[in-house]
């Protein structure tokens, strides 16, 4: 292994591969279920719910094969940072399958205003419940994962989203029960929609914050290189940048300009082990420089 490639024991996502695993296997089980229920019944908040499932595991699904792909060694040479971003296009399927399920979700309860199906209750009672016990695993599965991976956490608001649904189904039933208006199955589909499309817009911001290469959330561009400056040997800090390269994994690059006398390779340890302790920055590469140089000037972007 070259020393740019990491191990799957490194990677957050990797780290919680099994689980996902149990948690794709309930859900998509599940939703077999509420699918058909949601059928039979013609409960729309059973639909929406359902709808929601089936985003569940499509993001499964891509979490898993991205957390597989994210764990293999480059072997061609080319993938310098490995595979590491599959896992952020995983999540931003998440994010496109919720906004889908959201906008049809919404359409079809504005198109259900005015209307008085028949819904029998029942079926909406037991698949709530059964769908809330699911969800209330799953969570607890992807809890630990979801605060290392922005994969394992699509999966994990995918699953908080769906337990919400799951609760709206029980509301809907017990409102149909007590005032015996199908109203409400419209009324709690819409809210559900409504909610899926928040949760998305979330994690989509998060999403395009690392395909974009922002600095890591938390990370002061401003506060580190003054930490730097302030460093015994280092006379002043440009070029500094910061990114995400994939959940657990921030990195950043900088020029040190050098104080006359200075230890590089004691400055070095100390710049490093600042962004790391201090910044959160897992991996630094750090230009030293005893002048200026003329690239720094002559580079304008």
């Amino acid at each position: 292994m070259s020393p740019h490639q990491h191990g799957p024991a490194e990677h957050a996502g990797g780290r919680h591969r099994g689980r996902l695993a149990i948690v794709f296997a309930l859900v998509a089980t599940f939703m077999a279920v509420e699918v058909v229920a949601a059928l039979m019944s013609g409960s729309l908040a059973l639909l929406s719910d359902a709808g929601h499932m089936a985003a569940d595991v499509v993001t499964l699904a891509a979490a898993l094969v991205a957390t597989r792909f994210a764990t293999r060694p480059d072997s061609t040479g080319t993938r310098t940072y490995g595979s590491y971003r599959a896992e952020v296009f995983a999540s931003g399927v998440a994010v496109l399958v919720m906004l889908a399920v959201a906008i049809y979700v919404v359409v079809e309860s504005l198109g259900r205003i005015g209307g008085s199906p028949e819904i029998p209750t029942w079926p909406m009672l037991v698949v709530g419940a059964l769908g809330l016990a699911v969800n209330a695993v799953s969570l607890i599965l992807l809890r630990a994962g979801a605060k290392e991976s922005l994969n394992v956490k699509g999966a994990y608001m995918e699953v908080i989203a769906d337990a919400a649904g799951s609760v709206g189904v029980l509301v809907a039933a017990g409102l149909m029960i007590l005032t015996g208006s199908p109203v409400w199955d419209v009324v709690v589909a819409l809210a559900i929609g409504l909610f899926v499309a928040v949760r998305a817009v979330i994690l989509g911001r998060e999403v395009l914050g690392v395909l974009g290469q922002h600095a890591p959330r938390g990370f002061d561009v401003d506060a580190a290189a003054h930490d730097l400056t302030q460093l015994d040997g280092v006379n002043d800090v440009h070029d500094l940048h910061a990114w995400t390269l994939t959940s657990g994994m921030n990195v950043a690059t900088a020029h040190l300009l050098l104080r006359e006398g200075a230890d590089p390779r004691a400055t070095l340890i100390r710049a490093q082990e600042t962004l790391r302790d201090v910044h959160g920055i897992a991996h630094a590469t750090l230009q030293l420089e005893d002048s200026p140089s003329s690239q720094c000037h002559d580079v304008r972007w």
